[in-house]
């Protein structure tokens, strides 16, 4: 009989002694922004850094002056760190406010499109997600709206 309280399992990973350091053979993406990219006109510009990792990723983006991004949503999180202007990030129905220096949360699977409120000079932003991560183990998901 199974004692009370007590959780009878046997290990199911192996313990490492020690980790152990794989580096790849690209360490760094140098001049991420190439001013000779090509973009689809009137959808916001961003830049993917393109380095080796296999849990996190990051993109550099922005929006023209009064642009909108199209309304989507994913399964992963994303932080947005914004480095030039002021605009808005609707998360489902909250409008999130920000400005140069701010950062945004989007969470999982929720609704979202970002706003520059300027007139006249473009809004920028350092975008961090878990995407690969969940590519990797299958899950990775994204939906644009209709």
């Amino acid at each position: 009989m199974k004692p009370q309280g007590q959780l009878i399992t046997r290990e199911f990973y192996q313990r490492a002694e020690s980790p152990v350091v794989h580096l790849p053979g690209t360490l760094a993406h140098h001049d991420v922004e190439q001013a000779d990219a090509e973009f689809t006109a009137g959808r916001p510009t961003f830049f993917i850094v393109d380095v080796p990792a296999k849990t996190m990723c990051m993109t550099i983006g922005s929006l023209q002056p009064g642009q909108r991004s199209g309304s989507h949503r994913h399964s992963y999180e994303t932080i947005m760190y914004i480095t030039h202007g002021q605009g808005y990030t609707m998360i489902e129905d909250q409008r999130v406010d920000w400005q140069a220096g701010d950062a945004v949360y989007v969470p999982v699977w929720a609704w979202h499109h970002n706003v520059n409120l300027s007139p006249d000079t473009a809004a920028r932003y350092v975008s961090c997600d878990n995407a690969p991560q969940l590519h990797h183990a299958g899950v990775a998901m994204f939906e644009p709206a209709q």
